[in-house]
């Protein structure tokens, strides 16, 4: 092979490199790096969904939950029961949720979800003895796609 030929040969061998790059989606690739790159990080559940509860009478509650911006919860998810003593069963607690936004949700699909601020009534069944808690049991997500795993909280009604 002569020197001509060789030189030829590298150089087509060292410009490959060059031409696979040309070929390449610049903005897919951009987009794909920033959106890595600017992932949020998801927020603990106490800052993504914050509740207090609070007695309105004997045996009717309220449950508030005011929600960090871009998450939601499920009204799907809500459940609240009374647990006695730490060896009783559950009760169920009476609960009334307002209407909530329809939407379309990427892990469950046709759902309503709370945003922002959601007040929940609570009506207690049987008077609380006192050991008694509240149960809570919810569940959300974020905007961005972030989905936290179904929450169960404990409110003691006597301090």
């Amino acid at each position: 092979m002569g020197y001509i030929t060789k030189i030829l040969i590298l150089l087509i061998v060292f410009s490959l490199p060059k031409l696979g790059w040309t070929q390449v989606d610049r903005p897919k690739l951009n987009s794909f790096i920033n959106q890595n790159q600017i992932q949020p990080e998801p927020l603990s559940i106490e800052e993504a969904f914050p509740y207090f509860v609070s007695e309105l009478s004997p045996g009717k509650y309220e449950v508030m939950w005011s929600l960090a911006p871009g998450h939601y919860l499920y009204r799907h998810a809500f459940k609240f029961t009374l647990l006695q003593t730490k060896e009783s069963e559950e009760q169920p607690v009476d609960f009334v949720l307002p209407d909530g936004l329809k939407k379309v949700d990427q892990f469950f699909g046709q759902i309503e979800a709370y945003y922002e601020k959601i007040t929940v009534d609570l009506s207690l069944q049987t008077v609380p003895g006192p050991e008694a808690k509240i149960i809570i049991q919810y569940q959300g997500c974020a905007d961005w796609g972030f989905c936290y795993p179904p929450q169960k909280g404990l409110f003691k009604l006597h301090p």
